[in-house]
């Protein structure tokens, strides 16, 4: 594998930062996850704009060698990385990652750092087992709630927010569950450890809004629009545990996990217990979708 470092392209036993880079020290910083499909990737100037926005939140430039860097210059970057690391197999499920912090300094106080740091990362994909999504997954709710949009704009893809995602992803684990679902600390309904969650009620799409906390995903924005193209009613609500037990279906979006089938919640079957007829709608008009658009990598 070869690894993008501030405009390197370095071998990946090679590929290192500085001890003292903001990222590592404090989480500082930002990060997007992109999906390949064959020579596609998906909705890579989505996933582009919104890395801008939040380095524009966090005010960290977007620069390699002291010059800014701008969208297009960034997009170029990941399609020299994806064309350096070409797939091993026809139809390779691979992801990219974008990195990046304020840069190298110790302490807090960012005023004497001048340079940050970018990586591009293109790898294999890790997946949900295919009968995850023929058969659906059993969430259980987790103990840690996700936090206020007043202490963390919930719109910043940030490093540091998701250390509370990975200890939310292991108490799951802990309990056998395929994901782990988060409440606000008001005890409204937000997302799963890694994804957005949606549910069927009536013929309705609902899912939870972005101002309780939760990440705008791509792939929840996406879900939202297909399901508007086909007819089905989208709403943005509150709601709570009561609500995702009584749907009649339930499922879960992200760039990795794509739409997937949610038949369980902390032990109480959703309809019947399998993937409902609009999830499976949505599922097929997805992989449709991205088998027709992206950007092509040559």
């Amino acid at each position: 594998m070869l690894v993008y470092i501030n405009g390197e392209m370095v071998p990946e036993d090679q590929a290192k930062v500085s001890v003292l880079d903001h990222g590592l020290l404090y989480g500082d910083g930002a990060f997007e996850g992109i999906r390949i499909y064959g020579d596609r990737i998906f909705k890579l100037r989505e996933h582009v704009d919104r890395l801008f926005r939040s380095a524009c939140h966090l005010a960290i430039p977007i620069e390699v060698g002291g010059e800014r860097l701008t969208r297009e210059d960034v997009e170029n970057a990941i399609f020299r990385t994806v064309q350096a690391n070409p797939a091993e197999s026809p139809g390779e499920a691979r992801y990219i990652r974008v990195t990046l912090t304020r840069g190298v300094g110790l302490g807090l106080d960012p005023t004497n750092i001048h340079h940050s740091t970018l990586i591009i990362i293109v790898s294999k994909l890790r997946l949900y087992p295919p009968e995850a999504y023929e058969n659906g997954l059993e969430v259980v709710t987790v103990s840690l709630r996700i936090p206020p949009a007043q202490a963390l704009e919930p719109r910043i893809k940030s490093l540091g927010k998701y250390v509370n995602n990975i200890l939310a992803k292991m108490e799951a684990n802990r309990a056998g569950a395929g994901e782990g679902l988060m409440l606000s600390c008001d005890g409204y309904v937000a997302e799963a450890t890694g994804d957005n969650i949606f549910i069927v009620e009536k013929g309705t799409l609902a899912t939870p809004p972005t101002h309780i906390g939760i990440l705008e995903g791509i792939t929840r924005s996406t879900a939202m629009g297909l399901a508007r193209k086909v007819g089905i009613p989208v709403a943005e609500r509150l709601m709570t545990l009561y609500d995702v037990y009584n749907a009649d279906e339930c499922f879960l979006t992200g760039t990795a996990a794509e739409l997937i089938p949610a038949v369980k919640v902390d032990g109480r079957a959703i309809g019947n217990g399998r993937p409902g007829s609009i999830t499976r709608r949505l599922i097929a008009e997805f992989r449709e979708l991205v088998a027709e658009e992206g950007v092509p990598i040559a």
